[in-house]
């Protein structure tokens, strides 16, 4: 038995590899159970390690550090490349008042937190309060990004010794989730919601802006575009259409922007909702027909972007009415695009297009169409960006009154890059689709080695903190900090701004990047609205907690 004790007590790599994998597997199966249906998911991972650690089981110093941080650079630059398309797209329209009020929620939060601090007479450190913060608005990167501006103040010989921020985050936690869907449920009571009526508002909204590809048969009875070719219609009618398909009476054929239209033509169009009456106004009438005969001659077709010289063209530089072609439209992440002229293609979107087999046949060589390519990893994609990330993130940035530059550090600067990345990428030609799952696998193993880093970490003192005086104020601050501003913005959105409870219901959960909250929210509501409102917020509120946790460090020692 002598070989198990020196495998569970030696520092060794298989100790080590030993250790964390069962913390991991032990958090992971812990995480699934469910409490009055909340679960901490992943996150039990931290409370096995620190179970494992309040045992006396170690971790060398120097390598815990490395695991911890990697894991964390891996979490957060998943995080980022996934975000990354729809970071600036959320701005636009309704996502800005959305972000306001996210950002007021993190604001909030912080004010509290210095409240709070002042309100002890600085019986609790700022540092301590940081990783509470951190715990009670659940937000993982945040404590990693105050560890990281912690260490820098240690190595620059402003504190003695780094704090343990992560008992604060730990005891803070559990609350923390509960404590934000107590302000969902408390919320609901207060307006008195009723789920029937916020259910008819998102729908009635949705048949408002139509923005989805619609296809429509035309017959063509209009003088105005009776002998013009499609250049001069699409200037004509100055609305968003496609013409994939004509029948002159005798023959079918795939139109390109010289293609003269008649009247009597029978068109097959793709236009979006929004613009489809408009379309038939100003062409002719809108009827029923079978387009099955003109298969013989044509197909349409969804092509799959598998190569990555394709990757950031716009589809007009394709030119794929050269080839007798006709895109319709795309399909990414699930939506509908209209094929406009001006649309950015990335990989991993799928074409729709209409021609000749012969036709299609040549654009499938064109743009790939292999499934097995998507499957590929495009690793250089991620450590290209981690490489510049951890450059970015180095850069001082002088802020008077601090002791230290603010960095946006190991946790800020690989999510700045891979957002960047995510959305302007195929500029540098990197290619930045994973799939769904890839990601999420490289997304869960970061965070789980950085939380079961911090957990063994924690582990020696952490019954002793919760036990203390200090441990159950911790708690109780975590709370207030949790409850306060969910229930200030809550109110505001609701009351002023009159938003959709199930819409500010994903806003708050994101505005707390929680994702048993949004699960919570997303089972109430049997729709998709809060997820909208949750992917919206949640890149700028990420952003905005992984800086303002080391500020606030930087600003309080």
């Amino acid at each position: 038995m002598d070989w198990l004790i020196s495998l569970l007590h030696d520092e060794s790599i298989a100790h080590i590899i030993l250790l964390y994998s069962f913390v991991i597997a032990i958090g992971v199966m812990l995480g699934k159970i469910k409490i009055f249906g909340v679960s901490l998911g992943v996150t039990f991972v931290l409370f096995a390690g620190i179970l494992v650690g309040h045992f006396g089981f170690t971790v060398n110093a120097e390598v815990l550090h490395f695991i911890r941080e990697f894991g964390l650079i891996l979490f957060i630059f998943s995080i980022g490349l996934q975000v990354g398309p729809g970071f600036f797209s959320s701005f636009k329209k309704g996502g800005m008042k959305y972000n306001m009020l996210a950002a007021s929620v993190v604001l909030l939060g912080v004010a509290t937190t210095i409240g709070l601090y002042y309100a002890f007479g600085g019986a609790i450190p700022m540092p301590m309060f940081v990783g509470i913060l951190s715990g009670a608005v659940t937000n993982t990167p945040g404590l990693g990004a105050a560890q990281e501006a912690l260490r820098q103040l240690h190595d620059a010989g402003q504190i003695a010794e780094i704090p343990q921020i992560a008992l604060g985050y730990a005891v803070a936690y559990p609350l923390g989730v509960t404590g934000i869907i107590l302000s969902l449920i408390l919320i609901r009571v207060i307006f008195k919601v009723n789920f029937d009526k916020e259910n008819k508002e998102i729908m009635d909204a949705r048949n408002v802006v139509k923005e989805t590809p619609k296809i429509i048969n035309l017959k063509v009875n209009s003088k105005a575009i009776d002998g013009k070719n499609l250049s001069q219609i699409r200037k004509l009618i100055a609305r968003q259409f496609v013409v994939s398909r004509i029948f002159n009476g005798e023959s079918f054929s795939v139109p390109n922007g010289k293609s003269v239209i008649h009247n009597g033509d029978i068109l097959r169009v793709v236009t979006t909702e929004s613009d489809a009456q408009d379309v038939i106004d100003l062409a002719g009438d809108e009827i029923e027909y079978d387009w099955k005969e003109s298969e013989n001659q044509m197909i349409s077709r969804r092509i799959i972007i598998t190569r990555g010289v394709i990757n950031g063209k716009t589809l007009s530089s394709l030119k794929l009415r050269s080839v007798n072609v006709n895109c319709t439209r795309i399909v990414r992440s699930g939506f509908d695009l209209l094929a406009s002229p001006d649309l950015v293609l990335q990989v991993g979107d799928r074409v729709v297009v209409v021609g000749t087999p012969e036709a299609i046949k040549r654009v499938e060589d064109m743009l790939g169409n292999t499934l097995k390519r998507l499957d590929e990893p495009h690793i250089i994609t991620i450590f290209v960006g981690i490489f510049m990330g951890i450059i970015f993130g180095s850069i001082p940035v002088f802020v008077p009154g601090m002791p230290m530059p603010v960095k946006l550090g190991l946790a800020g600067g690989p999510l700045v890059v891979a957002i960047l990345l995510g959305r302007f990428g195929f500029k540098l030609k990197l290619i930045t689709y994973t799939t769904q799952s890839a990601n999420l696998m490289l997304r869960e193993i970061g965070i789980t080695l950085f939380l079961a880093s911090v957990g063994l970490a924690s582990g020696g003192k952490f019954v002793e903190t919760v036990v203390s005086g200090n441990g159950l104020l911790w708690i109780m601050c975590g709370f207030i900090i949790t409850t306060l501003p969910l229930l200030i913005v809550g109110v505001v959105g609701r009351k002023a701004m009159k938003l959709n409870y199930f819409t500010l219901m994903g806003l708050l959960s994101g505005s707390m990047t929680d994702p048993p909250a949004l699960a919570y929210s997303n089972a109430t509501s049997g729709n998709d609205a809060p997820a909208i409102a949750y992917s919206t917020v949640y890149p700028l509120t990420m952003f905005l907690r992984v800086i303002l946790a080391q500020i606030l460090i930087l600003a309080f020692i």
